[in-house]
């Protein structure tokens, strides 16, 4: 079966995170979560239960700062705190999503030097902007094909135009009822 796969970043949300693994469970779809790492950290039930749901969950940052602007030192610091912190919720990361998929000429060292891969997305549901599910559907519907990687945000990030996720989650119920009726599977980015 070919595979679309579902990632979210800048979470866990106490409350909107549960609520889309809700809905990921009840279609029986597997996703990858980049949360934020002192959020991770801070909300260690919720990165409990994306695992047990048998989610993968990557790395994103500590700091969510643009690659492009940093130094080297300061993407090993931040790389290091985020690593620990996930691993202290139980979380060792293979894959990492920079923030704003920014990278500089050092991010693919850090990245080999912690045995992690960049995963970055081909469909962007803008979804911090808070849009409609339905809008936000109809924009990337063309693009939810097979070995799409889409991102969305559980979380509310840095620059984010919404108080809450509830039109991802409910984007989320679109895009699981498009993969059942296009014949995709929805699994993680790996």
């Amino acid at each position: 079966m070919a595979m679309l796969a579902l990632t979210f970043d800048d979470g866990p949300d106490p409350e909107w995170t549960p609520r889309l693994l809700d809905v990921l469970r009840d279609a029986g779809a597997v996703a990858t979560f980049f949360p934020i790492a002192s959020r991770a950290a801070a909300h260690p039930c919720v990165i409990s239960r994306i695992l047990a749901d048998g989610h993968e969950v990557g790395l994103h940052c500590e700091d969510h700062a643009r690659h492009s602007r940093r130094s080297i030192e300061w993407g090993r610091r931040d790389t290091a705190r985020a690593l620990r912190l996930l691993g202290s919720v139980g979380v060792r990361p293979t894959l990492w999503r920079t923030p704003w998929g920014a990278t500089a000429p050092w991010s693919h060292l850090v990245a080999r030097e912690n045995r992690l891969r960049i995963v970055r997305w081909t469909v962007d549901t803008h979804d911090w902007r808070g849009d409609a599910a339905g809008q936000m559907f109809r924009a990337t519907r063309p693009r939810l094909r097979p070995g799409a990687i889409v991102l969305a945000h559980d979380g509310i990030g840095p620059g984010a135009k919404r108080t809450d996720a509830r039109e991802t989650v409910a984007y989320t119920r679109l895009i699981v009822e498009h993969a059942s009726d296009a014949g995709l599977e929805l699994r993680p980015a790996a």
